[in-house]
């Protein structure tokens, strides 16, 4: 069964686009698409191997992996993923790409979207979302099948307090037809 209720970006708690840059992409705002930065990082990290793969999916890639294409990883696959990205961030404005995030993954087993998740894990609608549940969501992103919102363990707890720490430095989420600008953003820190 799919839980999924598609609501417009500002029906949607101002704390949840802050929460998964807090958590997924801090330079959302400032790249066009791909972090160059956490690519290489990645990298670098990937080489000297681990258990973990690090990864460096922007908000936009993984939008338009969510949208555009198909379960699996493929060199094809990711082919596709840079060109339906870079297309959206020439055509879709970074509210759009949001909007379209927070609509469409996945953020519980069946749950697909801030409305649902909101409904079925927190007993509001996404707009009611506090600080705490956006935190609470976001920790669980990485695997949302194995993590879940609703029941947070100590994973998702630690998760959720650097993430909470993090949103105290991230920008408030520009509305539509307004730019972010890190050099004119004064007291652009987003506010607790």
């Amino acid at each position: 069964v799919w839980h999924h209720h598609w609501v417009p970006l500002d029906e949607i708690s101002p704390h949840l686009p802050v929460a998964v840059m807090a958590s997924e992409d801090q330079r959302f705002l400032l790249h066009h698409g791909f972090d160059y930065d956490a690519i290489e990082k990645a990298a670098k990290r990937n080489m000297k191997g681990g258990k973990r793969k690090l990864g460096a999916s922007t908000i936009s890639q993984q939008t338009a992996k969510n949208v555009f294409l198909w379960p699996g990883r493929s060199w094809v696959r990711k082919g596709f993923e840079v060109y339906f990205t870079a297309l959206i961030e020439v055509l879709w404005s970074k509210q759009r790409i949001m909007e379209v995030y927070l609509n469409s993954i996945e953020m519980g087993k069946g749950i697909y979207g801030a409305d649902a998740v909101a409904e079925y894990h927190f007993g509001k609608d996404a707009l009611d979302l506090s600080r705490r549940d956006c935190a609470t969501i976001a920790a669980t992103l990485p695997n949302p099948i194995r993590f879940n919102s609703a029941q947070p363990d100590s994973y998702v707890l630690k998760r959720r307090g650097q993430i909470l720490q993090n949103m105290r430095f991230m920008p408030a989420f520009p509305k539509e037809g307004e730019d972010y600008d890190p050099r004119t953003a004064s007291g652009g820190v987003y506010a607790r």
